[in-house]
Order: structure tokens, then C-alpha cells, then sequence
């Protein structure tokens, strides 16, 4: 009886370092494909999720979510926990079923990054109104750079991105990069932080690539819980001041986030307005 006993208990715990207990239950942690494939991205943000579940005393497991419309609806429907996620994904879940932001990511010291429109430096492609009649290339329609900002700023100007364009296809962000370097796309929509990243892997050359058009600034990254997680105040706090320590120790521990990212910042859902706005602009997003 004691040795069923202990089994059950062993097989209820996760035992990780010196005397930290966890529940088998794990929290679920998606992140959006920031690196080039699924297996760079869950190398690059293990030791996020290895560092969260030391921090929050119990077991996180890492999944790697292929596309930005996905991980939205992931978090929305219970599928993860927590995401890691971008801006336009977040108000989607956030519209959708209530998820609540926690913090967001920091670029080289700053909550804010940009949507660009890039195409080959020989294109004699000068402006967007040198578009008319290319083929032109959006993220998937969870991107906030990729789709939502590029195409609120389309209409802006009194462009119909299905009748302004020869073709209009939708591709991941380092596609677009790659095959606008190469010649097959006239242009497309990017952000700067994954042109740099790219640039800095050699995955893509400065002088195949040059950007038209650059959108105001947007709100970074963020790091969001689904709505029942959200109303576990001792974990929300917890994870914040998980993620707000990062910044600091990633002088001994870089590995905890890529390249260029320097921390996380506390914000809530109004920081996120812009993006709102967008949405409902567009008509992507439908007034509760």
C-alpha cells in the first residue's frame, strides 16, 4: 500500500531543482515562430520557459505556434495559458474571450517597433503608389505588421489591396523577406525587429532589401494570459515580477530572450489601443 501510495505521489509531482515541487499540470506557454523555424524558435525560448517555471513553482511547457492567427486562438480557447504574442494576436484574444496582458517585451530598451513595406532595391519601386499592379505579399491575418497595420494604412490611402495589386498572397514574415530579396515578390509587408534579426543571422542581405514605407510606432509584444489565469492575482503578480526581472539578468543569463530584446516592461490593455482602433477601422474587428 506504501509503494502504490508513493507511486501515485510520484507520478502527481514534477521535482525540478533543489526542493522545488510542481504540480504535473503544466501552465502552456505559446510563442509566436519569431526565428525562421519551429526548431530555432523552441531552442531560442526554452530558457524562458525553464526561468518562468523556476519563478512561478510550477511546470511551463513550451509551444511553438506557426502562425500569429493561431496563437491567438490558441490562447483564446484555452489551448495555452499564456502566449507570448504579438499585438494584433493579443486583441484578438483579448476581443474574442477576455485574455488580459501582463507585460510587454522590450527592443533594445524600448515597448515599441514598426511595420514596414520592403521591396528590391532594382524594383524601381519607390512607393506604395508604385504598387499598382504588383504582387504584393501579407503575413497570415493574425499579423499585426504583416496584415493589420499595412492594410488599415492601404485603405487610409483609398487602396482595395485585391484590385490595387496584380496578386496578393499571404506568407510568413521571412518569406516575404526572402522572396522579395530573390525577385519573386515585387514587395511585402514586414517589421523591423525580424528584417534586423534576419540581416544579423545572414539569412538576408541589406543590399537585396529596401523599405518604402514605415508605419508609426506600435506597441511591442505581448506577454498575455488566457481570462481564468488572468484572475489569479497572486500568479499575475508573480509572473510580473518574473518578467520585470529579466531585464537585469540578462547579464549573466542572455539566453533568456534573443538578440536585441532587453526585458519586459508592466502594461495593461490600453496600451494596446492603437491596435484596437486599427482593427475596428478596418472592420476586422467587429464593436461588442
Amino acid at each position: 500500500m506504501k509503494l502504490m501510495l508513493r507511486s501515485l505521489l510520484l507520478a502527481a509531482c514534477l521535482t525540478l531543482g533543489a526542493g522545488a515541487v510542481f504540480a504535473v499540470e503544466p501552465l502552456k506557454f505559446g510563442v509566436g515562430l519569431f526565428q525562421p523555424d519551429k526548431e530555432r524558435n523552441d531552442a531560442t525560448y526554452r530558457p524562458l520557459a525553464a526561468y518562468l517555471a523556476e519563478r512561478l513553482g510550477r511546470p511551463v511547457q513550451l509551444r511553438t505556434v506557426d502562425s500569429w492567427e493561431g496563437l491567438a486562438k490558441s490562447l483564446a480557447n484555452g489551448e495555452t495559458d499564456m502566449a507570448l504574442m504579438g499585438p494584433w494576436g493579443y486583441v484578438l484574444a483579448n476581443h474574442a474571450a477576455g485574455a488580459q496582458v501582463v507585460s510587454t517585451i522590450l527592443y533594445q530598451g524600448k515597448p515599441e517597433y514598426v511595420a514596414i513595406i520592403v521591396t528590391h532595391p532594382t524594383s524601381g519601386i519607390r512607393s506604395v503608389a508604385d504598387l499598382k499592379g504588383k504582387t504584393f505579399a501579407f503575413g497570415d491575418k493574425g499579423s499585426t505588421s504583416g496584415y493589420l497595420i499595412p492594410l488599415h494604412h492601404f485603405q487610409q490611402q483609398g487602396i482595395d489591396p485585391e484590385r490595387f495589386f496584380g496578386k496578393v498572397l499571404h506568407t510568413k514574415h521571412q518569406a516575404i523577406e526572402t522572396q522579395v530579396a530573390a525577385g519573386v515578390l515585387d514587395a511585402g509587408a514586414d517589421y523591423n525587429r525580424n528584417r534586423d534579426a534576419m540581416i544579423a543571422q545572414g539569412l538576408l542581405k541589406p543590399e537585396q532589401s529596401k523599405i518604402i514605407w514605415t508605419s508609426p510606432p506600435l506597441p511591442n509584444d505581448a506577454f498575455a494570459l488566457g481570462k481564468q489565469l488572468a484572475q489569479d492575482a497572486a500568479l499575475v503578480a508573480k509572473l510580473r515580477s518574473a518578467l520585470a526581472d529579466i531585464g537585469p539578468l540578462l547579464k549573466t543569463r542572455p539566453d533568456l530572450l534573443p538578440p536585441n530584446y532587453t526585458g519586459f516592461v508592466d502594461k495593461d490593455n490600453s496600451y494596446y489601443k492603437p491596435i484596437r482602433d486599427a482593427g475596428l477601422a478596418t472592420g476586422k474587428l467587429v464593436p461588442q
